[in-house]
């Protein structure tokens, strides 16, 4: 079960799958040195882009996982727009990832962890999903591998405040 804002959803197979890429993917960001967030967009069962985050290597801070996953997908698909998408992401999205993600017109958000100091579906701000004052709306999801995902944070995070380089 899938759980969080008071929403319990049977978990689908094919949601588990692609947040443990997800999931892959925050792997690689942890070994950049990064916040190990990672995100996929899928259409119609196929990875259109994906991403994680990038801020620190490539001194952007746009750079965060979902960003960097709706560069590629719009990219691949030559249109920024990318409706009928699913967005899998490891952490509750941030206000700027949220309006980019509307502004992409993704149909479909799942996220891991929820984020207490600056999730914008619902832990802090209430972008997503958004209400009907945006011009589009989309289904959001969240708690989906959510101790995985907050575990792999929580890791990060003890480990630089110990100095490690693990």
């Amino acid at each position: 079960m899938m759980s969080g804002n008071n929403k319990s959803v049977t978990v689908d197979p094919l949601d588990l799958s692609w947040m443990q890429h997800a999931m892959a993917l925050a792997k690689k960001a942890e070994a950049e040195g990064e916040v190990p967030v990672g995100a996929v967009i899928v259409r119609e069962g196929v990875v259109i882009g994906e991403g994680w985050n990038r801020p620190i290597s490539t001194n952007d801070p746009s750079a965060h996982a979902e960003i960097v996953a709706l560069r590629a997908s719009g990219e691949h698909i030559g249109n920024y727009r990318l409706p009928e998408s699913t967005l899998y992401v490891t952490l509750e999205p941030c206000p700027m990832c949220a309006s980019a993600i509307i502004h992409a017109r993704i149909g479909r958000v799942v996220f891991g962890a929820y984020d207490p100091k600056g999730g914008a579906a619902g832990s802090v701000f209430n972008l997503l999903p958004p209400d009907d004052r945006f011009n589009h709306t989309l289904e959001c999801e969240g708690g989906l591998l959510e101790q995985e995902c907050g575990e792999l944070l929580r890791q990060f995070f003890r480990s630089k405040r110990s100095g490690s380089q693990s």
